[in-house]
């Protein structure tokens, strides 16, 4: 019986990566149970199981009394003169015939706490992975819900959070950012997401071993998924340039990135604390001429740009797309004009001083006419 209980006991913790310890006290709460229900209840039965050998011992706790009222939870003083009122005897019990509800009582309490152990163990890994890349699986689609096989266990990935241009089938192998882990009745919920902008700083972590160590370092990233992602690159170390890190040879890492991400575009720039060298070139691929600033501290973060005619629409982009992200980017509420408008709105400012001087000068030299006339 040891024997087969200490095979048993060591295959299911192989089996499903419970610790021998927490199987040894799962078991020892299901077979308690089963000699409790065996007993009538009673509070007093107790059983061990010896973590090495697995041998177990069943016995019953009873009370020393002067005299006794009941024979299940008491014994007379008079069987243990050497003892004290009130202490407490050990006696064993046999375990051999449990009986079938008894056995099958201890079956459902086992196979339920192996799954809570299986339940907590893998709520245990999963959340301490909070904001990583997992890859997996597509096993099934349910409605709007895919699910992700992880190994152990399964995930939820919401058709809402992968992105535009892709549909998943069963069999396809997806990386996702995990956003969340519940904990529920039935279990832990794993939520993935293919939409989220941090879902691309995590694939740059991978395939950058630069951003991995710490020695380039993400500062902002704006993403419209599926379509443009704007991510914004700063080196620790004077010697290595944070946007060829991220791109790659001959573009090979930002490449990996962009066929994970269907063809995503990727703006990769070099951040810096001037917010007026950031605001132009989060504006990429489109050039710019000036960028002016509210440096005011009390004022809105906003910024006017003024571009070429012939990039006008290229840094707004399709819907303002470009112009949006760059915004998200930087912090900065971005105004643009080209420069045909803005010479016209200077011609105009212009001529409105111009104006202005001259109805001054006219009323100064009137009042001077006046003035002499009074005279």
């Amino acid at each position: 019986m040891s024997k087969e209980l200490c095979f048993v006991i060591d295959q299911i913790s192989r089996e499903k990566g419970i610790s021998r310890d927490a199987l040894v006290k799962v078991l020892e709460s299901a077979l308690l149970s089963a000699a409790r229900k065996k007993f009538a209840n009673r509070e007093n039965i107790h059983l061990t199981i010896d973590p090495k050998n697995c041998s177990i011992e069943l016995y019953e706790t009873k009370t020393i009394v002067e005299s006794v009222s009941d024979r299940d939870l008491e014994v007379t003083h008079a069987d243990f003169p050497g003892r004290v009122l009130g202490d407490t005897v050990d006696f064993p019990l046999q375990l051999q015939d449990f009986g079938r509800i008894a056995a099958q009582t201890a079956k459902q309490v086992l196979f339920q706490k192996v799954r809570e152990a299986e339940r907590d163990i893998i709520f245990d890994e999963y959340k301490d992975k909070i904001g990583s890349i997992v890859s997996g699986t597509i096993l099934r689609k349910e409605k709007n819900l895919y699910f992700v096989g992880l190994g152990k266990t399964e995930a939820v990935l919401q058709q809402r959070d992968t992105l535009p241009s892709e549909t998943l089938k069963r069999g396809d192998i997806v990386k996702a950012y995990l956003v969340e882990v519940r904990q529920t009745s039935k279990g832990p919920v794993l939520i993935l997401s293919r939409t989220e902008p941090n879902f691309v700083a995590g694939l740059f972590k991978m395939e950058v071993p630069e951003i991995h160590d710490g020695i380039v370092v993400i500062r902002g990233i704006a993403r419209k998924p599926g379509e443009r992602t704007k991510i914004a690159v700063l080196s620790n170390d004077p010697v290595i340039d944070p946007v060829g890190a991220c791109v790659g040879m001959k573009g090979t890492r930002v490449q990996s990135i962009v066929r994970e991400l269907r063809g995503e575009r990727i703006d990769i720039i070099h951040w810096n604390d001037d917010p007026r060298i950031l605001i132009a070139r989060a504006l990429t691929p489109a050039t710019v001429d000036r960028v002016g600033i509210n440096e005011a501290e009390n004022l809105d973060k906003t910024a006017m740009v003024i571009a070429a005619d012939s990039q006008l629409s290229l840094a707004i982009g399709k819907q303002g797309q470009n112009i949006k992200l760059a915004a998200k980017l930087t912090g900065w509420e971005i105004d643009i004009l080209s420069e045909t408008e803005y010479s016209k709105i200077k011609l105009e400012e212009t001529d409105k001083a111009l104006d202005e001087t001259l109805r001054r000068e006219a009323e100064a030299a009137a009042s001077e006419a006046e003035n002499e006339e009074t005279k």
